[in-house]
């Protein structure tokens, strides 16, 4: 069972490992390494989180690990407060990543990649800070 007594800087570690291993899509990483703290079996999580590969599967769209990162704070808040807290992740992320956009962030179009997708989770999972109690 992962996560069970981890730092959220062992928890970061950790989704970055289960990204470049390849076992997990962004989306999936972030949530895997909350399991202890959202109801869903590792089954249902991982479905919750397939279809957001890749941008939503065309990398036009949102940063999949950022997606992870808000769905977790709906659990960590009780559902409580999400979108304020939504916003401050977002604005975390940004600030850590230099874009909120797959397609940005892996430098389609610029040839520039901003963060890498290992890093992404990471970050993801750090810009939970304000909602995460060990």
């Amino acid at each position: 069972f992962m996560g069970e007594n981890m730092t959220l800087e062992e928890r970061a570690g950790k989704a970055k490992e289960l990204k470049a291993l390849g076992k997990c899509n962004c989306t999936q990483s972030v949530l895997k390494v909350f399991e202890d703290k959202i109801p869903l079996s590792e089954e249902e999580l991982m479905k919750a989180g397939a279809g957001f590969a890749a941008g939503m599967g065309c990398m036009e769209s949102t940063c999949g690990a950022l997606i992870g990162s808000v769905i977790t704070a709906g659990f960590l808040t009780d559902g409580k407060g999400t979108p304020s807290e939504a916003r401050a992740i977002l604005s975390d992320f940004k600030e850590k990543c230099g874009s909120t956009l797959c397609r940005e962030l892996k430098g389609i179009g610029t040839g520039k990649v901003l963060c890498e997708c290992p890093d992404c989770c990471k970050n993801a999972v750090l810009a939970l800070k304000n909602v995460f109690s060990e």
